[in-house]
């Protein structure tokens, strides 16, 4: 039987040069349709090839965010 995961909810900040190489090799498998893994915040991530994806917006008076998401459930 498969190990939970317990729930996480965190946000990284990283520089510029560390988010461009980050984007840079999600584009890559997304143009290939291959997985891609990321390391946030020490937590090692899949993602599958195949997932949701949207783009968020939020603005609350002078603050706006914008949030890249990636959705999928693990089986």
């Amino acid at each position: 039987m498969a190990k939970k995961k317990k729930e996480r909810d965190i946000e990284k900040t990283y520089t510029i040069k560390q988010t461009v190489q980050k984007l840079r090799r999600l584009a890559d498998c997304l143009e290939e349709g291959k997985a891609f893994r990321i390391q946030i915040a020490g937590e090692r991530v899949y993602i599958p090839a195949k997932i949701a994806f949207n783009i968020e917006h939020e603005r609350e008076g002078k603050n706006e965010e914008v949030e890249f998401q990636f959705k999928w459930v693990n089986e």
